[in-house]
């Protein structure tokens, strides 16, 4: 006859078949008593007149109970009950109230720790630091030695010794734990400087450059634009348009100024490649050296020094090139002309108290100023923006003797008269049409434009053939001299 294990604490299969069978004795006097099914001839909740009677049933939590830990010793008796009863986990856990997942994770544990493994580990997280006492007594020493580090600086120098390695979080854990606070340092916010402007006194004192690029839309060409403006008045001296933007486009420009404005003191640029080089002197710098003038270089990375330069572009990009289409770039050339004309003669500027340019740059020279607005156009801004106004068109069969003929090629009408003579308008052209007795040429623009040798819209070197090149004539000649050598 086998007998029934049992442990100390009194858990063995009888007491705890017994104890079983004492609840399922409660649980059907209670039903028997009619507390599952509620009160019976209680109306607990009212109901609508008519509708069905409804047995309603309230939904409770189940009255827990804390269970007491059970102890190693308790566990490794439990455990090899389960080993000598041949059942399985679930069976057996039934039995002892114990779950199938805890008593596998029992053995797992006590098969590689040993009844060590049965202890009560703690759980959460571990409270305080993890780090050794070496490291901990490094960083109190640090921080007693130097009292305005911070973690940061503390975990910086622990990096620089061996075995003392600890992140900035950690740091601060240990800190904490010594007493220390963290504690909010008021700080004085850095009062906002103003802006730093200059002006130079007077005009020619110092002219400013800068290079602008942008694209003809009709021909999907980029172009650049370079300009020479005066310090002082904001007078454009003068500005050049070129398929690229090399050096020579800048040093024509600024001959060309001089030639008609004098010579600056003193010329301000960017550390542009036109400009500066970074080993010895470019051919500006040289030329500067040549006529005198000192040359001032911005700092890198600081277009507030060109500020006025900068301005302007942004007001010829607002009102003239953003919305204008050119026909080439000799088109662009001569509206971007007219444009600088209306800039510098007929534009206040906010800048030099509302003045015009022009009013600051020739105060010294108020009859120059008289015949220079004299030949500036009246309309220079919308010849600018719009070009020339287009020629209006008034169809008929027949003037006077002279029979008329019409017809269209491409967006152009073509007006055909009985001597043979034509008159083209361009229905795509942009800007206002003519009015009657308005002449359609071009005037001639005020402002100095420099244009480098070669550079007149178009390129003047001959398109080469493929397959060949510049080089292949003085290879033959060479060839033909070695033959004729004895």
């Amino acid at each position: 006859m086998s007998e029934t294990p049992r442990d100390e604490s009194g858990l063995g299969e009888s007491s705890v078949a017994g104890s079983i069978a004492e609840s399922e004795a409660r649980v059907d006097e209670t039903d028997e008593a009619g507390v599952l099914d509620g009160p019976r001839g209680v109306r607990l909740t009212g109901r609508r007149k008519g509708s069905p009677r409804r047995r309603r049933r309230a939904m409770v939590l189940p009255e827990t109970t804390t269970r007491p830990s059970l102890t190693p010793e308790q566990r490794m008796l439990i455990l090899d009950a389960w080993r000598r009863s041949g059942l399985g986990a679930h069976e057996f856990g039934t039995i002892v109230q114990v779950s199938g997942p805890t008593l596998y994770a029992w053995r797992r544990r006590f098969e590689s720790l040993g009844p060590e493994g049965l202890s009560d580990r703690p759980r959460g997280r571990v409270v305080g630091s993890r780090l050794g006492e070496a490291a901990r007594r490094a960083i109190l020493l640090l921080k007693e030695s130097h009292p305005d580090w911070g973690s940061d600086r503390i975990h910086a120098m622990l990096l620089r010794g061996e075995g003392f390695a600890a992140s900035p979080g950690a740091i601060l854990r240990v800190l904490r734990e010594a007493g220390y606070e963290s504690t909010v340092v008021e700080t004085s916010p850095h009062e906002e400087q103003p802006p730093r402007t200059f002006e130079r006194a007077r005009p020619n004192q110092l002219w400013q450059t800068d290079l602008f690029t942008f694209v003809l839309k009709r021909e999907n060409r980029r172009v650049y634009l370079g300009v020479f403006l005066d310090d002082h008045s904001r007078y454009v001296v003068g500005y050049g348009l070129h398929a690229t933007a090399s050096g020579a486009l800048v040093r024509e420009v600024l001959e060309a100024s001089i030639a008609n404005f004098g010579a600056p003191e003193e010329v301000l640029t960017d550390n542009g490649p036109q400009y500066v080089t970074w080993r010895g002197k470019s051919a500006f710098a040289r030329l500067l050296e040549r006529r005198g003038i000192r040359h001032l270089v911005s700092r890198t990375k600081h277009p507030q020094t060109l500020g006025k330069t900068e301005r302007f572009w942004g007001t010829l990009w607002r009102e003239c090139l953003e919305a204008a289409i050119f026909q080439g770039i000799d088109d662009a050339r001569r509206r971007i002309g007219h444009f600088i004309d209306h800039y510098n003669f007929q534009r206040p500027h906010q800048g030099i108290e509302g003045l015009v340019p022009a009013d600051r740059f020739f105060e010294a020279a108020p009859e120059v100023l008289a015949t220079l607005r004299g030949r500036v156009a009246t309309n220079a801004a919308e010849l600018a923006k719009d070009g020339l106004p287009r020629r209006s068109f008034y169809i008929t069969g027949r003037v006077g003797d002279e029979s008329i003929a019409l017809h269209g090629e491409g967006g152009r009408v073509i007006l055909t008269r009985g001597d043979g003579g034509r008159e083209e308008v361009d229905l795509a052209a942009t800007g206002r049409r003519a009015e009657p007795g308005e002449g359609t040429t071009w005037p001639e623009p005020v402002a100095v434009t420099g244009v480098p040798a070669g550079d007149e819209g178009e390129e003047t070197e001959e398109e080469q053939a493929p397959g060949t090149s510049p080089l292949d004539g003085i290879m033959e000649e060479i060839r033909d001299d070695e033959e004729l050598e004895p």
